[in-house]
């Protein structure tokens, strides 16, 4: 199996884009053929840093254009260290649903106008807080390819929930979550599988056993778990693989 922690080589730049809220600086990642499909990487509550960046990286090293926003441009922030949780939390609780949908939308319009990449050929990869953006995207924006959600707490419990919205999703939906994840507990789990159901989503849900919280974030080692990390990268590139084919 391919190590889905090595770095690998793309072209990488950054561009601003254009929002309702101002410009927001956007890392892009590209394969080294032209790309018609892409994956927007939604960040952690620490901004899109070297492992937000790698993980765009490793995207386009399988095909993708990838291209991670930064969500911080309201605020300025930028990046914040992983000892930086007490001050990241506030500013992630600070970003709502309608910023999110404002931000995602942004990059969707500039994929289908510079890039000739629709949203039909998109997915939307979040991580932590970008977990729960990722979710929040997929109830507002119609006619996405897929949504993958690594550890997004705040969808079911909150007050940026967005469960209520689930009957809007139109596109299959894949979560990870850490069995031992203090963020996302059994009972909100139970309620987002639930609520899926009930809306007729295609989804796919996995609770990964001796995991916690970031337990795919091979750039904090006390957190990081191996074995898991590998089955959810591969059971994401499956998933992403029907859903968002290659077409060459």
């Amino acid at each position: 199996m391919t190590d889905h922690r090595t770095p690998t080589a793309a072209t990488t730049d950054w561009v601003t884009l254009p929002t309702a809220d101002g410009p927001m600086r956007t890392y892009v990642a590209r394969p080294g053929t032209p790309a018609d499909r892409a994956v927007i990487v939604l960040q952690e509550a620490f901004g899109v840093n070297d492992h937000i960046q790698d993980i765009a990286r490793r995207y386009a090293a399988r095909g993708y254009l990838a291209l991670a926003p930064d969500l911080f441009h309201r605020n300025g922030v930028g990046t914040l260290g992983y000892e930086q949780h007490a001050e990241a939390m506030p500013l992630i609780g600070a970003i709502g649903a309608d910023a999110i949908v404002t931000d995602v939308d942004a990059v969707l319009t500039h994929l289908a106008e510079a890039e000739g990449v629709p949203a039909a050929r998109t997915a939307v990869n979040g991580f932590c807080f970008g977990g729960r953006a990722a979710f929040t995207a997929a109830t507002a924006i119609s006619g996405l390819a897929a949504t993958v959600v690594f550890y997004g707490p705040g969808i079911a419990a909150g007050p940026h929930a967005v469960l209520d919205r689930a009957q809007s999703i139109d596109a299959p939906v894949l979560l990870h979550v850490g069995a031992e994840d203090p963020t996302i507990p059994a009972e909100q789990v139970a309620a987002i599988d639930s609520a899926l159901k009930s809306a007729g989503v295609t989804f796919e849900s996995y609770v990964y056993p001796g995991a916690g919280h970031a337990f795919a974030c091979d750039a904090r080692p006390h957190m990081y778990r191996a074995d898991p990390a590998g089955t959810a990268w591969s059971r994401t590139h499956a998933f992403l693989d029907r859903h968002l084919p290659a077409t060459a």
